[in-house]
C-alpha cells in the first residue's frame, strides 16, 4: 500500500498517446482534423447565429437547436485543440489537472447533449402529436426551464465521474492509450479496485445514454402512429422531413457513444475505442450544423435572407 502511494504521488502528468502509431501522418493528420474543428465551430457558430436573429426560427424547435450548437462547439473545444497539439509537438504530456479538467467537461457536456437531443425529440412529438396545443405545452417560459435543465443536467455526473476517477491511485505507467482523457482509458491505468467505480459509470450510463434513448424513441413511435394515420400524403412527408434531421443526429451520437460507455472495460481494441470516441466526439459536431442546414429549408432560406443574396444556396 505504501509503495502504491509512492509510485502515485509521481503520477503529476500523463502523456496521450493518441494517433502516434501512425507518426508518418501526423501532418496529414493535423490538417484532417483542423479542417474538422473549423468547419464544427464556423457551422456551429452560424447555425447560432441565423437562428437567433432571423425572425422565422423563433420557435422552440430552434432554441434546442442553438444549446445543440452551442454544446458542439464547446465538446470539440475541449477535445481536438489538445489533439492538434500533440500532432506535430513531441511532448505529449497533459497536466494532471489540464486531464481532469477535460474529463470533466467531456462529460459534463456530453451528458447536456443526450438530454438536449431528447427534448428537440420531445418538442417534435408535440408538434406532430398535438399541433392545437403546441403553443400552450412548449411556450417559451418552459423552453427555456428545460433547456438550463438540460445544461445544469451533466454537471452531477461531469463532477462524481471526474471526482472519484482522480482519487484512485495511478501507480504508472502513466500512458493513456487515446487522444483525450476519457474514463475507459484511464480506469486502465489504475491500481486499485474499480467495481464501484464500474458499477457508477453503468448507472451512469443508463441515465444519461439509455433513458433518454428510450424516451426519445417512445416520442418517435408516437410520431410515427401519428405520421401513418395523416390522410395526406404532403402533411405526411412535411412532418417526417421536420424529424429525419434529429433521427440521423440521434443515431449517430446514441448509437457510438452506448457502445463506448455502456461496458466500462470493454473487449474492443484501443484503436476500435479511438474510432469509435472519434465518431460522437469530432464527426457529430461536424456533421450537426451541415445536416440541419443542408436538409432544412428553413435554415437555407434564413442563410439567403441574412446573406441577402437568393443564389448562394441551391
Amino acid at each position: 500500500m505504501l509503495m502504491k502511494e509512492i509510485n502515485q504521488s509521481h503520477v503529476t502528468e500523463f502523456i496521450l498517446s493518441g494517433f502516434s502509431n501512425i507518426h508518418e501522418f501526423q501532418t496529414i493528420l493535423f490538417v484532417i482534423f483542423l479542417v474538422i474543428y473549423l468547419v464544427a465551430l464556423i457551422g456551429n457558430s452560424l447555425l447560432v447565429l441565423v437562428s437567433s436573429v432571423d425572425p422565422a426560427l423563433q420557435t422552440p424547435m430552434y432554441f434546442f437547436l442553438r444549446s445543440l450548437s452551442l454544446m458542439d462547439i464547446g465538446y470539440t473545444t475541449v477535445i481536438i485543440p489538445k489533439m492538434l497539439s500533440n500532432f506535430l509537438s513531441k511532448n505529449q504530456s497533459i497536466s494532471f489537472g489540464g486531464c481532469a479538467a477535460q474529463m470533466y467537461f467531456s462529460f459534463f457536456l456530453g451528458g447536456s447533449e443526450c438530454w438536449i437531443l431528447t427534448l428537440m425529440a420531445y418538442d417534435r412529438q408535440v408538434a406532430i402529436c398535438d399541433p392545437l396545443r403546441y403553443s400552450l405545452v412548449m411556450n417559451w417560459r418552459r423552453c427555456l426551464q428545460l433547456s438550463l435543465a438540460s445544461w445544469l443536467s451533466g454537471i452531477p455526473v461531469a463532477t462524481v465521474q471526474t471526482t472519484m476517477m482522480f482519487t484512485f491511485p495511478f501507480c504508472g505507467p502513466n500512458v493513456i492509450n487515446h487522444f483525450f482523457c476519457d474514463g475507459p482509458p484511464l480506469l486502465e491505468l489504475v491500481c486499485t479496485d474499480t467495481f464501484a467505480f464500474e458499477v457508477y459509470s453503468v448507472t451512469a450510463t443508463v441515465t444519461f445514454l439509455m433513458f433518454p434513448l428510450g424516451m426519445i424513441i417512445v416520442s418517435y413511435v408516437q410520431i410515427l402512429v401519428t405520421i401513418v394515420k395523416m390522410s395526406s400524403a404532403e402533411g405526411r412527408h412535411k412532418a417526417f422531413s421536420t424529424c429525419s434531421s434529429h433521427l440521423i443526429v440521434v443515431s449517430l451520437f446514441f448509437g457510438v457513444a452506448s457502445l463506448t460507455y455502456l461496458r466500462v472495460k470493454s473487449s474492443y481494441s484501443p484503436e476500435t475505442k479511438k474510432l469509435l470516441s472519434l465518431s460522437y466526439t469530432v464527426f457529430t459536431p461536424m456533421l450537426n450544423p451541415l445536416i440541419y442546414s443542408l436538409r432544412n429549408q428553413e435554415v437555407k432560406g434564413a442563410l439567403k435572407r441574412i446573406l441577402g443574396k437568393k443564389d448562394i444556396l441551391p
